[in-house]
């Protein structure tokens, strides 16, 4: 037989199932005694004509086209069916279409762009999905091709301030602004001249020289260091490679990289001029991490619908949890959805959080 010997209090942290409830509102419709005008209240925080109240949409909006959950496991979730789950989604899509013609605007004015694309499939087919993104602006394109013309759509014609960082995709060179080569991928192109001649002891000189000088390049806006010191800093290393690119070589392979480097040194240097610009294409890749994962899980859109759908919701997202501040995603997109709410009228580009990045470059002289 046991006795009680004492009672310790022991807390736990525990969450209980996320699943949506059923609120019943009663809503009054009343009439003008003098004009007869009927007065209809409104259910609160609830998109016109929606079964489901906007905080368990933007929710399950963040969980898909963010997180990057499949709709299958939502719909276990929350209970919703996958057809009323894909409704809610197109109808979103069509809130928040005329927003990113102003993400487009503010990403066109940025001193420093990025953009970057990887494989999408859509309905079976292969396809790409494209980023243009800055830090506080992602633009997202979900297309069939890999043509330039993608890129066109978002650039235009007209010249553009600033400078657009890249890896070498030709679909990218026409584009009217200045462009930074990734250094990322020229360094990855030199690593490969080693495995490719490996017994070559002038291959492996040029490599052991040259990799460091990019890599210092690539390091050295994280330094913290005075502008004056920068730019000190960012010539030597300059100088340093063009010497390696203008020295003698015998071997064809460097000789071709080179080649490379001397004929796109107007696409090589930004970095040294302007210590915003970074000599690599990070940010983009980074951004596109979530996306190539989502592929993995998801195999992809559906339908072009679908694929329309996904590039405004994923870019007004992805762009909202770049500006959100102290403020959780989630809530700042309910925010968003209550205004639309009360005025489904209203202009949402006004309440879009954020401010056009400052155009004008600080060139280093």
């Amino acid at each position: 037989m046991l006795k009680l010997k004492e009672v310790r209090e022991r807390t736990v942290i525990e969450s209980e199932p996320v699943k949506p409830k059923k609120i019943l509102y009663r809503l009054y419709h009343k009439q003008c005694s003098h004009c007869h005008r009927v007065f209809r209240a409104q259910a609160p925080s609830v998109l016109p004509k929606s079964l489901y109240g906007n905080q368990l949409t933007a929710q399950v909006a963040v969980m898909h086209y963010f997180h990057g959950i499949p709709m299958g496991r939502i719909c276990e979730m929350t209970g919703i069916p996958l057809g009323s789950l894909v409704d809610m989604f197109h109808r979103l899509s069509g809130y928040f279409l005329l927003v990113l013609d102003l993400l487009k605007e503010q990403y066109r004015l940025s001193p420093v762009k990025h953009a970057d694309e990887t494989g999408w499939r859509n309905d079976g087919q292969n396809g790409y999905a494209w980023l243009f993104c800055t830090t506080e602006t992602s633009l997202f394109s979900f297309q069939n091709t890999r043509s330039a013309s993608v890129p066109r759509s978002i650039f235009g014609d007209k010249q553009l301030p600033g400078v657009l960082v890249v890896d070498r995709y030709n679909a990218y060179n026409k584009a009217p602004v200045q462009i930074q080569y990734c250094y990322a991928h020229l360094l990855r192109d030199v690593e490969k001249l080693e495995k490719e001649f490996p017994d070559s002891a002038e291959i492996k000189s040029f490599v052991s020289t040259f990799i460091p000088l990019l890599s210092q390049a690539m390091h050295l806006r994280t330094q913290p260091l005075s502008d004056n010191h920068y730019y000190q800093q960012a010539e030597e290393i300059k100088k340093k490679i063009r010497e390696v690119l203008h020295a003698p070589a015998h071997h064809l392979a460097i000789r071709a990289m080179q080649e490379l480097f001397i004929t796109n040194e107007h696409r090589l240097y930004h970095w040294v001029r302007d210590r915003r610009v970074p000599p690599d294409n990070n940010l983009a890749e980074r951004d596109l991490r979530p996306t190539v994962i989502a592929r993995k899980v998801s195999f992809g859109s559906s339908s072009d619908a679908g694929a329309k759908t996904r590039s405004v919701l994923m870019s007004i997202l992805h762009t909202l949890n770049k500006r959100r501040g102290d403020q959780s995603l989630e809530s700042l997109f309910k925010n968003l959805l209550d205004e639309l709410a009360k005025n489904p009228k209203i202009s949402l580009a006004p309440l879009f959080p954020g401010r056009p990045p400052n155009q004008n470059l600080i060139p280093h002289n």
